[in-house]
């Protein structure tokens, strides 16, 4: 059966009291990067619903069920489930509208809105505790950096690494993952950020609302900060976002979050963990173009670069990276700062 009568016949099981002629509007939400969708469903009444459409042979709704009901747990915004038909994969969830930060970012809304994902980000964490998450280990951070070999060099600068430069990443890979491990854990959202974050209307009290956290896992405390600070999508001059995340720094060391005393450590770890974050997101957004024909990631390339230079231009370890990637693209060295 196709999927879209599918979709049908499961939502004419769920509103049965719909009277003959009343239809169910249906009209895409949104996509992610993944075999997810996402259709807003309005109802004869006017009410709005959103249905997520998760192809059981390619996605598990469960995951999406247990992390809801913990970050419900901490006191944060995220979609009440409704429904559920798990054999089929879709979920009726609560709708919180369609503004993201990402539209709704800008110099006179960024401090507001970044201090309530800063105060959500911190009840997520305090309500941290071992066990209840797939761990963040090393197996699945070095999984992610491959992914940066494997698809944004391999597949779409189309180069393969010598002898030499291969032992220099592994190197630098090496040094990341050793800060990152070495970080204390939370639970860890993994796509913090403006696309995933939504400004809520008057009925819900306070921001933001959280989506697309059904691979949240338990590891470093800065993964959430630098996916939302360093953001894909948008950026910040580096001056406004030192405020940000001091602002971040302070709340979580005033919950008593086992963040570092001293800031300039603190930093640190966020833009380590930021590397590893930033040369991942390369390879996934290499693969999503060359394995899965979407382009829409392509632009965003040059901000993510952007970031993991900076980074790698600023510590001695992490330096044969961007002297790699002058290499390999064929650009001067930049200056920056060490430490």
């Amino acid at each position: 059966m196709p999927r879209t009568r599918q979709l049908h016949q499961w939502l004419e099981h769920l509103f049965p009291d719909l009277r003959p002629g009343d239809e169910l509007t249906i009209e895409p939400a949104s996509a992610d990067a993944s075999f997810r969708r996402y259709f807003r469903i309005t109802l004869p009444d006017g009410l709005t619903r959103i249905v997520m459409d998760a192809p059981t042979e390619h996605e598990d709704c469960r995951p999406f069920l247990h992390v809801a009901a913990l970050f419900h747990a901490a006191g944060v915004h995220v979609p009440e489930v409704l429904a559920d038909h798990l054999d089929d994969g879709f979920l009726l969830l609560s709708d919180l509208g369609n503004t993201t930060y990402l539209s709704a970012l800008n110099g006179d809304t960024a401090r507001a809105l970044y201090g309530d994902a800063n105060a959500a980000l911190v009840d997520i964490q305090r309500a941290s505790r071992p066990g209840v998450l797939p761990d963040y280990d090393r197996t699945l951070l070095e999984r992610e950096l491959r992914l940066f070999p494997d698809w944004y060099l391999g597949k779409h600068l189309e180069i393969s690494l010598d002898a030499k430069q291969e032992a220099a990443l592994h190197r630098v890979f090496e040094a990341i993952l050793a800060n990152n491990l070495a970080q204390p854990q939370v639970f860890v959202h993994r796509d913090y950020h403006s696309r995933n974050l939504m400004v809520l209307a008057d009925k819900y009290p306070g921001n933001p609302g959280i989506l697309d956290f059904q691979d949240a896992v338990y590891g470093p405390i800065t993964y959430d900060l630098v996916s939302l600070y360093r953001d894909a999508y948008i950026d910040w001059p580096e001056a406004q976002e030192l405020d940000f995340v001091i602002r971040y720094w302070e709340r979580a060391r005033d919950a008593g979050l086992p963040v570092h005393a001293d800031f300039d450590a603190f930093y640190r770890d966020y833009e380590w963990m930021g590397a590893q974050r930033q040369i991942k997101v390369l390879g996934i957004f290499a693969r999503l173009w060359h394995r899965d024909g979407k382009d829409g990631y392509l632009k965003d390339m040059p901000r993510v670069m952007a970031y993991l230079r900076r980074t790698c231009q600023r510590y001695r370890e992490l330096k044969p990276l961007a002297q790699l990637l002058d290499q390999l693209e064929a650009r001067a060295p930049e200056t920056g700062l060490t430490f």
